[in-house]
């Protein structure tokens, strides 16, 4: 689309530090995610918001404001989501750094790292769907064909086409080979359309689930919401702890998710903090200082940004092209 379509512009001052680039950047599902753009000094993201799709462009100025402008029906929404979007909901208050030598410092030299959270729940299970058990480079392949074939064009003048996820509606009426052409496995092509089946109700519930919780011990009910979401997540078929973790850190910037059943994550985890790697049982004794505060996610965001990483020890997995099966 053109640049016609009405235009909103405001500036957002953060009342906290932010690490613009890191905040944003956990969005993207690669670097050819037709949804997000990293342009010059300029971040586009297109989002399906409850309004209706819309564009934002967001560019960070040397006084830690944050020119932000938005197209299209969704404009009015994505401009009052902004805020979390950019980490202004995430409560660090809990967190104690102190547990490990290597978070406390990390957690020193990165406190702009914020967690964001897009409020987008079936979006977030979409793409969490799509990259159950497959590469990170089939995982983005997938989303990008059926962004760019079954999603909506992106209002506004971005600077190359950009499309928003499909609908709940689309998704539900997509053909399996459609899917399957994708590079998604018949389990993915199956679980993504029945969820979608009861999108909105399955994205309603996530939403509330453990809101009314009120537990005075600080963190403790972050951490209880994020385990009633966990629960409303999992009741769906194909969709496990793994899934509904990766969907609580996008949809709502949860503290304390942690991804079990990711062996690059718990090998992650371990050799950051002892050097050795760990199994699944062993990154969560490795946490366990972290979970009665509910930020677990918070310490392996910074185990990310601290850089420290086990050496790679052979060749990238291969890809499988499940879409001539």
């Amino acid at each position: 689309m053109d640049g016609t379509t009405t235009r909103i512009d405001t500036t957002y001052r953060p009342k906290h530090p932010l690490d613009f680039w890191a905040v944003l950047g956990a969005l993207r599902m690669g670097r050819s995610d037709p949804s997000h753009l990293h342009n010059g000094h300029v971040f586009w993201r297109a989002s399906r918001t409850p309004e209706g799709v819309a564009t934002l462009a967001l560019g960070a100025r040397g006084d830690g404001s944050i020119n932000a402008s938005a197209w299209g029906a969704g404009a009015r929404w994505a401009m009052e989501q902004l805020p979390a979007l950019l980490g202004a909901l995430d409560d660090a208050t809990p967190f104690e750094a102190h547990h490990h030598p290597l978070i406390a410092e990390a957690h020193r030299r990165h406190p702009g790292l914020r967690l964001t959270r897009s409020d987008l729940v079936f979006d977030a299970l979409a793409a969490s769907i799509i990259e159950q058990k497959v590469t990170g480079m089939q995982a983005y392949r997938a989303w990008r064909i059926l962004l760019t074939r079954h999603g909506e064009r992106a209002p506004g003048p971005t600077p190359r086409p950009m499309f928003a996820p499909p609908s709940i509606a689309t998704w539900q009426r997509m053909p399996s080979w459609e899917l399957h052409r994708a590079g998604l496995e018949p389990p993915q092509a199956r679980t993504i359309v029945e969820c979608a089946r009861r999108g909105e109700q399955i994205a309603d519930a996530a939403a509330t689930a453990g809101t009314a919780l009120d537990d005075p011990t600080p963190g403790a009910g972050a951490a209880a919401a994020g385990r009633a979401r966990e629960r409303v997540l999992t009741s769906m078929r194909g969709v496990g702890v793994w899934t509904a973790s990766e969907t609580r850190i996008r949809a709502f910037g949860d503290p304390d998710a942690v991804s079990f059943g990711d062996y690059h994550l718990s090998h992650a985890v371990g050799y950051a903090l002892t050097g050795s790697r760990v199994d699944d049982d062993g990154m969560r004794e490795l946490l366990a200082p972290w979970a009665a505060q509910g930020q677990r996610q918070r310490v392996i965001r910074l185990i990310g940004a601290s850089g420290v990483q086990e050496p790679r020890r052979g060749p990238r997995l291969h890809p499988e092209d499940h879409r001539a099966r």
